[in-house]
Order: structure tokens, then sequence, then C-alpha cells
């Protein structure tokens, strides 16, 4: 008896295990599961996200290059303009080629002019400089808005393929039936909601990183301005 009750024991451990394996589904096995429409819509979220990741990357190097300043650089700049070394400033400025030498640049080439002048032509080159550096962006948050979207909206095609399968399948309801509808609802849902996650924080660390960057312009503009109204 004991031997029997050892047997059943592992017949079922094997049957239970059997299950389990059957149960089993690959991410791919998922995704072809889904049907032609939720493939669609997943290949369409598969390529924003590979959007979203290169531009993130492309702008995080490009912003982290624009922040790079020389901490000595605005105390030779001021050298330079206290003893009349226009050009040296000049060339300085070109040498660090960053956003903030390049607003710099633009003020020391207006020097001579009234301050108001210099300070206008300062702004209009900034708008330029946060323009580039906001560069594409935009697209992220039009991702992170967007992917959602598209995912739910693969919800509703697969929810409408589940209840036509079952418009037709003559009143036996079966999960078989109904498997490649809600396969196509639920992977095109949870993809949408992944890609629009990842785009959205890809965003705001762009965003937070532009700002710095923009301050620091804004407090090197100033410390400039601030310099050549100083009585002499």
């Amino acid at each position: 008896m004991l031997n029997t009750l050892l047997q059943n024991a592992q017949e079922g451990s094997e049957a239970l295990s059997d299950e389990s394996v059957e149960k089993s589904l690959s991410i791919i096995e998922l995704i072809s599961s889904g049907g032609l429409a939720g493939q669609v819509i997943i290949a369409l979220l598969f390529l924003l996200l590979v959007t979203a990741i290169y531009i993130y990357f492309e702008r995080i190097f490009a912003i982290k290059a624009a922040s790079k300043v020389d901490s000595n650089f605005m105390n030779q700049i001021k050298d330079h303009v206290s003893n009349g070394k226009i050009d040296s400033a000049q060339l300085l400025c070109v040498q660090q080629n960053t956003p903030v030498s390049r607003l710099i640049g633009k003020g020391i080439s207006r020097i001579g002019k009234p301050l108001a002048d210099i300070n206008t032509a300062i702004e209009n080159a900034g708008r330029l400089e946060i323009y580039g550096l906001e560069k594409n962006v935009s697209i992220l948050a039009t991702i992170s808005g967007a992917a959602p979207m598209i995912g739910f909206l693969g919800t509703v095609i697969g929810m409408i393929l589940a209840i036509f399968e079952l418009a037709n399948a003559g009143g036996s309801i079966e999960m078989d039936v109904l498997a490649g509808g809600l396969y196509t609802a639920m992977t095109t849902t949870v993809a949408g909601l992944i890609v629009g996650i990842v785009a959205y924080m890809a965003y705001n660390h762009l965003v937070v990183r532009t700002d710095k960057v923009v301050y620091q312009m804004e407090a090197n503009s100033l410390e400039f301005l601030d310099h050549l109204n100083e009585p002499t």
C-alpha cells in the first residue's frame, strides 16, 4: 500500500510538472499568439521604444557636453575685458565652444553698445541655445502619451476579436476561442504602458538636465553683465 501511495504521489507530481510546463509561455509565443493585429501593434510600439531610447541617449550626451564649463572661464573673461583684450576674450569663447561661452561671446561682440542691447543679444542667443538643447525632446513627450493609447487600441481590437469569435462559436464558450483576442488585448496593453513609462521617465530626466544647463547659462550671463556694469 505504501508503494502504491508513493507511486500515485510521484505520478501526481509529474502531472503537475507537465501542467506547469504546458502553462509556461515565452514572450515571443505570447506575442505570436496575439494574431496579426497584435503583432502589428507590438512592432509599432517596439519602434517607438527604440526611438525613445535613441533620443534619450543622444540628448543626454549632448547635454552633458554642453554643461562642461571651465571653473576659471568667467575669471579669465573678466580679466581680458577689464584689460581691454576683447580679441583674447572672444578667442577664449571660441575655444570653449559651449552654450555658456557662445552666450558670453555674443555679449563680448556687442561691447561698446548700450547695456540693454548687449542683454538683448545674449537673450536672443540664449533662446537659440535652449532650442538646440531641447531638440527632439518633445518627441519623447509625444511617445509617452501615444504609446499607452496605441496599447489601448490593441486592447479594443483584441476584445472585438474575442467577441467576434464568441459570437461565431455557436453557443459553446471555450477559452481556446477567446484566447487570440485576449492575448492581443493584454500584450498590447502591457507593451504600450511599458513604452509610455520609459519615454515619460526619459523625458522628465532630460527636462531636469536641460534646466540645469539653462540655469548655468543665466548665471554666467548675469555675472558677465554685472561685470560690464561695474564702474571703472
